[in-house]
């Protein structure tokens, strides 16, 4: 059995990329932009490019980071890795030799667990034969309401050993999902002071579309001003299936 991510792994984010500009609804309180921002005021040489004030802002701008791309190789000891937590690797402003370095870094990596999350799976799949995709990738696209469920097939269409769709925040009713070919699916809704409102059969909705696909569902929070503080349970259970590796989640 796989180790357990919250007992036995270090977890970590490598951001070879930073910033991106907003695709959809679920982009409008993006925690990355204004921690961006913050970090550009701070003096941090990562957050010194300035994005479309339109789409995306202060220290927000796609920049390249190719001086980070050999950290993984210096964890020896296996760790879960988030890749890039302060962007979108697949955003048109990546070159696809820096999307390539970034995948070979990874399958030259084999100790370690990588997560990758994009909003632009579509472009991920039109690369996807110029991709070496390394069986040690967690591959997951945001789904935030029906307009972008769209994101779920190109996700399905590429080589990536485990799919997962991440529903966060979850901000309308996704009751006609496709899973099939998905290994996981997380939900959670919006937190912090401008934070929208998740429905409760919203969750449940895609909690039972999860059990009658043979899918693992896991429910991270509710939301709200205050993170964390309406708690886990859904229905009075906290639900914390993960993919059939035998990893737990965070």
């Amino acid at each position: 059995m796989a180790p357990r991510l919250t007992e036995e792994l270090k977890t970590t984010t490598w951001n070879p990329v930073t910033g991106c500009d907003r695709v959809s609804a679920g982009c409008d309180h993006c925690y990355a932009l204004a921690f961006a921002s913050r970090l550009k005021a701070m003096g941090s040489q990562k957050y010194q490019t300035d994005g479309d004030p339109h789409t995306s802002g202060p220290g927000f701008g796609v920049a390249l980071h190719p001086e980070t791309l050999q950290l993984p190789r210096r964890w020896r000891s296996p760790r879960l890795i988030f890749v890039t937590s302060m962007g979108d690797l697949f955003h048109p402003g990546v070159p696809v030799e820096f999307i390539q370095a970034v995948f070979t870094v990874m399958a030259q990596t084999p100790q370690h667990t990588y997560q990758l999350l994009t909003k632009r799976p579509g472009r991920a799949r039109k690369l996807s034969n110029e991709l070496i995709w390394p069986g040690n990738l967690w591959f997951g696209t945001s789904v935030e309401d029906e307009r972008v469920a769209f994101r779920i097939d190109h996700l399905r269409a590429t080589p990536a050993p485990l799919k997962f769709v991440s529903c966060e925040p979850l901000l309308g009713p996704l009751d006609h999902l496709n899973l099939d070919g998905i290994s996981w699916v997380i939900v959670a809704g919006e937190s912090g002071q401008e934070s929208r409102p998740m429905q409760a059969q919203w969750a449940t909705s895609i909690r039972d579309q999860c059990t009658a696909a043979g899918v693992p569902f896991y429910f991270k929070q509710w939301g709200g001003n205050h993170r964390g503080a309406a708690g886990r349970e859904l229905e009075g259970t906290l639900w914390n299936e993960t993919p059939t590796t035998g990893v737990q989640a965070v």
